[in-house]
């Protein structure tokens, strides 16, 4: 009797020793998570707040400013006669860094690469006649600046004076520009009554080739369009009718609010000095720019 006695209570004991370990290992284990996820939350405010001042100290300790831009985008960017880069989108970045203290680099850049430039840090920004309109969702854009239209230059004496005149033409257009996108979405039904659409990598090829008669209009920016007509002469003139409107801006890598907010703030500076829009007139676009207005 003794002996079963002695077993039982044995029993019980070790019944009573398991569950205590059962509800030891629980406590432990909640613990344990509690611990885990207080950690994770710390790491994940000290990463939030480590974004926010790196972009601090980047725009603080910057010392440079790289600009991508089309080198055959007059008045926008282009060579002059002494092989020098300048334009207007060029000379508001100079001002921009002169302001701020850091080295304009200029770096022109393949057009359809742009993306690829700005993704992978090689420029700060495109700053370059980039249009806005539709691309807001791709890049951090600052305030627009000029209003633009698509335009189709012809020869002066081509006969072309209306779109339906454009039914079986040549036309050329920029690879990847607004007025592609234009003819691509909106106006797609005016370029299917084209003979042929050709994409050119510049304008300025383009422009020769409508000057040769190989197409017979070319699709492009009106600022572009007054530059060139007016640096080439009598022999061209634009279709009174627009395809298209947009707005240009700076385009930043998406969630670059930091350095877009500075420039921004310099250039909203230089509008309300004046110092904008003596440059516009400089560029003859003075009827084209919002900023300030």
């Amino acid at each position: 009797m003794k002996k079963l006695l002695a077993m039982a209570v044995t029993a019980a004991f070790t019944v009573s020793m398991l569950a205590g370990c059962g509800q030891s290992a629980e406590t432990t284990d909640a613990s344990a998570q509690e611990t885990t996820q207080e950690t994770e939350t710390e790491a994940a405010d000290e990463e939030t707040a480590g974004t926010a001042d790196a972009a601090s100290e980047d725009t603080a300790e910057r010392t440079t400013f790289t600009v991508g831009f089309d080198a055959e985008f007059p008045p926008y960017g282009y060579m002059d006669e002494n092989g020098e880069y300048t334009g207007f989108d060029l000379e508001l970045a100079q001002e921009v860094c002169d302001r701020n203290g850091w080295e304009l680099v200029k770096q022109p850049i393949d057009w359809d690469s742009k993306d690829m430039e700005l993704s992978s840090g090689a420029i700060d920004c495109i700053w370059n006649g980039f249009t806005m309109n539709g691309r807001e969702d791709a890049y951090t854009f600052s305030v627009p600046y000029v209003d633009n239209s698509q335009v189709f230059v012809v020869a002066a004496d081509s006969g072309i004076t209306v779109f339906d005149d454009l039914a079986g033409k040549n036309v050329g257009v920029q690879k990847d520009s607004s007025a592609l996108a234009a003819l691509e979405g909106d106006a797609a039904e005016l370029a299917a009554t084209f003979g042929n659409l050709t994409q050119y990598s510049d304008y300025n090829t383009a422009f020769m080739d409508l000057e040769q008669g190989a197409i017979d209009a070319l699709a492009i920016d009106v600022g572009v369009a007054d530059y060139q007509i007016a640096s080439r002469g009598e022999g061209f003139v634009k279709l009174s009718e627009n395809l298209a409107s947009e707005q240009y801006g700076i385009g930043f890598k998406l969630g670059n609010v930091e350095l877009k907010d500075q420039v921004e703030k310099t250039l909203l500076e230089m509008a309300d000095d004046g110092t904008f829009g003596k440059i516009a007139e400089k560029y003859g676009l003075s009827d084209s720019v919002c900023l300030g207005k």
